[in-house]
Formats: C-alpha cells, structure tokens, sequence
C-alpha cells in the first residue's frame, strides 16, 4: 500500500505530457473500467505517482507499470514496495513487451499523456492478438474520434482501424480541474474490447493501406482518393466509389479491401 507523505516529490514534465490525476474517485472509476476477463495481467501506461495503480493493485490481476520518467520511477518504488518488481523503466512505444508477457495476453490501462495517445493507440492494434481489453484517458476530442461512427465529422483512421477489431465505447468525460496542472481540454474515458471474431477477411496491410490513403483525402470520392492503387475501370465503376471515407462504415471498409484484393 502507498505512504503518501511523499506524494507532492514528482513534478508533472511538460515535454513528457504528464498531468497528474488527484482525484481518488475518478482513478478508481477508471480502474473499474476494467472486465478482468480472459487474461491476468495489465500494463498500466504512465503511472505518475500511481493514483490510478494503487485501485489497480486492490484487484485479482497482476499489475505492471512502464513508466520512462526516472522521477516517477524512483517515487513508485519507494512508495509501492510490492509493485517494484513490476515497473519497466522503459518507453512503451519503443520497447517489446514480450520481454514481459511472454506472448501472454494482458490488458492495457492508463492516464496517458496526449501527445503519444494515437500512438498507444496503433500499438495496441499492432499487438490486438495479445490485448483483449484496453481503457483509458484520453484528450476528450480523440476519445470521441476512436469511438465515433461513419457520417461523423471526426471519425477517420483511427475511428475505422480501432473498430475493425474491438468494440469501441466513450464511457465518461473528466474536466480540467482533476489534474496537476490542468490540461487546457477536457479529458475523454474510452473502453476497447476486442471483437469476438476479429480476424479480417481480407489481408490486414492492406486494409490499413486502404484506409489511411482513402482519409489523406477525406473530401474527395473513393474513385479519386485511391488513384495509386491504379484500379480497373471495371471496379472503379462500382457505386461505393461514389462515396467518401466518411460515408463508409467498418464492414464496407472490409468489403472494399476484399474488392481491391481480388481486382486483377
């Protein structure tokens, strides 16, 4: 369990994004978010002085924490005595998490900073066989973008690409005045669960291909958005390229790439 006399030690760095959660009811709200199904452990991204971990640690799960501020590090050790064995002092973007897990599946949790949290976000799809569930605190207006739907004015990439393979919810939205210091926006919790079935139909590479290049031109119809993947007339004359990337829901996104696939 945390001694908190220490609490105020670790001062919130700028150039890493940090701003520190202090509100107890919103961590454990957070750290409920969590099914604990099929899997035993979490990697909490971004610690900090462990607000949300210390719910974390309460719950039948193996907790680990990354964490690549030294400062924050050094804190958790000296008030998570049990926790210590489990802190990577590594960056979560650049290290491999196998080195860890094992191959085993985990859950993904945490408070993270904004300007990595697309970034988390294609990790996590990158490592989807291994994470079934993922929830967190995002910049409110990126949380309603992975989670928003087609005809949206923000849904995109990172909307279609997300929920091509978990079920995206936007649970609660977190103001300012909850952290030290307070971001200039409000903050968005999202859950991600992963889809039953989530293996595509269609090769993934190219389903990925497919929709960054068709949002690079969010404005223009499929027809002349993807002009590089050099179509046959034949396909270009069917009616879904009429349409614009906002237009298309997951599953034709899915059918689109399977059209592309078998164009010759």
């Amino acid at each position: 369990m945390a001694n908190n006399s220490n609490r105020h030690q670790v001062k919130a760095k700028k150039y890493l994004g940090q701003h520190f959660l202090n509100d107890e009811t919103v961590a454990e709200k957070i750290a409920d978010t969590l099914a604990l199904k099929d899997y035993k452990n979490v990697l909490e991204i971004g610690p900090g002085m462990g607000v949300l971990t210390k719910y974390l640690l309460k719950k039948d799960i193996t907790t680990y924490v990354i964490e690549i501020d030294t400062e924050s590090v050094e804190y958790l050790q000296a008030n998570y005595l049990n926790l210590a064995p489990r802190i990577i002092e590594k960056d979560f973007l650049k290290y491999d998490l196998n080195d860890v897990f094992n191959q085993e599946p985990f859950a993904i949790i945490g408070n993270f900073p904004y300007n990595i949290s697309t970034q988390i976000v294609f990790k996590t799809l990158e490592m989807r066989d291994q994470i079934p569930e993922f929830s967190g605190m995002f910049q409110k207006e990126v949380a309603q973008r992975i989670c928003s739907k087609a005809g949206s004015k923000v849904y995109g990439i990172l909307s279609v690409l997300t929920q091509a393979y978990y079920d995206a919810e936007y649970l609660f939205t977190v103001p300012p005045d909850v952290f030290n210091p307070p971001p200039k926006v409000e903050s968005g919790v999202l859950r991600l669960i992963r889809k039953k079935n989530y293996a595509l139909p269609c090769d993934d590479a190219l389903f990925f291909r497919v929709v960054k290049t068709a949002f690079q031109q969010r404005r223009k119809t499929l027809r002349n958005s993807l002009k590089t993947f050099d179509l046959s007339d034949n396909l270009k004359a069917n009616v879904i390229f009429d349409k614009r990337p906002e237009q298309l829901a997951v599953q034709e996104f899915i059918e689109l790439t399977q059209l592309i696939e078998k164009d010759t």
